[in-house]
């Protein structure tokens, strides 16, 4: 009964999608969504691409964990560093048990525009059968197993929320953190990722361009950090006294491990062992280091030094914008991505911040939004049909990110308010003065 009742419910949620956001009637009949995840012949699974989305999918789990937990676990106080940390390995686990009961099914199944389907609740369907030679198999991946995509594609459902913990850093409470995370990957993450990457997806219909996640990931993460950041206001002293970084030692090491995890986020999205997964990851180190190079001269020029900080930061701006571009662009491409994405970054960063006043601890909204917008217009000029198969077009692209913004800062500002209901979202002014790892978690680094 609750099962029916449950059907009921996304059978409702998706005529009055359909409603919303449906496609002009050409566009409809040129969009033909692929059918769904199918039982296969063991035979038709290519091992070189099975192993490499093995290594891809262990590589951007290495991104979160332990990537970005010591990158922003470095940037913090003293007193907050293990409750920065934890709220990075938190979201790993929430977002894993969402992914397999729903999230992968909402995002990855046929449903309507905007949702997928219930076909793979908890998994149900997946399967590998030795004796019967037989897998499952996700048209999007038809040479891996079904249960690589899963695991490809939850990483990235790991990291997204993981991202947005950076924007209200040493002032959220753990168990208002829990249940965002969980709200949010659902409401949020699972919709945006079926509209762009799902073949029946809405945007992915109308030509959005999205190889590696510059909307699904980071547009969507920098705009909810923002919105999350100005609801719970600024931290206590904010702009009064200083707040230095804890260890940037820790910064530098997260910062490198994601880069090197990010070949898995970007050449991985290929799907493949092949060129195009080459030029992925030859146009993802390019701009990484031309972004670096961007951000390091720029403020070298306004601020006399080249900071380490500066350095690490301009390198993560370039890694963001490049991921909607890597499958799509060549080396000018990837280039002018780079010194695009390392000046407005750091402008974003920097004078953005400073004009407007809002408290992003860690500087979601300035690197992963205006990075993530960056990449993806910047993908419609650059996109080469030589490379991806498929031309861009700017003005598609700017359909993609003011959906995409919207869509997140109304969700987020949405779920936000409901958390600060059932919960509570900041800890009292005691516990902030405290830390958040004594008053949150009865723990402290010596």
């Amino acid at each position: 009964m609750a099962r029916r009742q449950i059907q009921a419910h996304y059978a409702l949620l998706a005529l009055l999608s359909n409603c919303f956001f449906s496609l002009p009637a050409a566009a409809q009949q040129a969009s033909s969504p692929l059918a769904g995840p199918v039982l296969a012949e063991q035979a038709s699974i290519n091992a070189g691409d099975t192993a490499w989305m093995l290594t891809s999918t262990a590589l951007v789990l290495l991104m979160t964990i332990p990537g970005l937990t010591l990158f922003y676990a470095g940037m913090v106080r003293k007193k907050n560093v293990l409750g920065t940390m934890a709220h990075s390995f938190a979201a790993c686990c929430v977002a894993t048990v969402l992914w397999i009961a729903v999230g992968y099914s909402l995002a990855f199944t046929p449903g309507s525009f905007f949702i997928g389907g219930l076909d793979r609740v908890m998994l149900d369907g997946l399967a590998y059968l030795k004796e019967a030679g037989k897998v499952s198999i996700h048209p999007l991946a038809p040479t891996v197993p079904e249960s690589v995509f899963v695991m490809f594609q939850m990483s990235f459902a790991i990291i997204t929320p993981a991202l947005i913990t950076g924007a209200f850093a040493e002032r959220m409470k753990f168990s208002a953190l829990l249940l965002f995370v969980a709200l949010w990957s659902l409401l949020v993450y699972a919709p945006v990722a079926h509209w762009v990457w799902e073949p029946g997806g809405w945007l992915a219909a109308r030509g959005v361009l999205d190889f590696a996640g510059g909307t699904v990931v980071h547009i969507n993460a920098g705009v909810s950090g923002l919105v999350a950041a100005v609801m719970l206001g600024q931290r206590q002293g904010f702009g009064k006294e200083a707040m230095p970084p804890h260890n940037l030692a820790f910064t530098v090491i997260g910062a490198s491990l994601l880069w090197v995890g990010w070949f898995g986020f970007n050449a991985g999205s290929a799907v493949a062992a092949d060129g195009r997964a080459g030029m992925a990851m030859l146009v993802t180190q390019a701009a990484t280091a031309v972004a670096a190079l961007a951000w390091m001269l720029a403020e070298w020029l306004t601020r006399g030094k080249p900071s380490v900080l500066g350095l690490v930061s301009g390198a993560v701006a370039g890694l963001v914008a490049i991921t909607p571009a890597s499958g799509f662009v060549g080396i000018t491409g990837a280039f002018a991505i780079g010194a695009a994405s390392g000046l407005a970054c750091y402008w974003g960063a920097t004078t953005l911040k400073s004009i407007l006043r809002y408290d992003d601890s860690l500087d979601v909204f300035g690197v992963h939004a205006v990075g993530g917008i960056v990449g993806a217009l910047l993908t419609g000029i650059f996109a080469d049909k030589a490379i991806g198969g498929v031309g861009g077009a700017l003005e598609v692209q700017l359909v993609g990110v003011f959906v995409t913004v919207l869509y997140a800062a109304v969700a987020t500002a949405l779920i936000l308010w409901l958390v600060r209901i059932v919960v509570g979202l900041r800890v009292a002014p005691e516990e902030e003065r405290e830390g958040l790892d004594i008053s949150q978690h009865g723990e402290q680094i010596a």
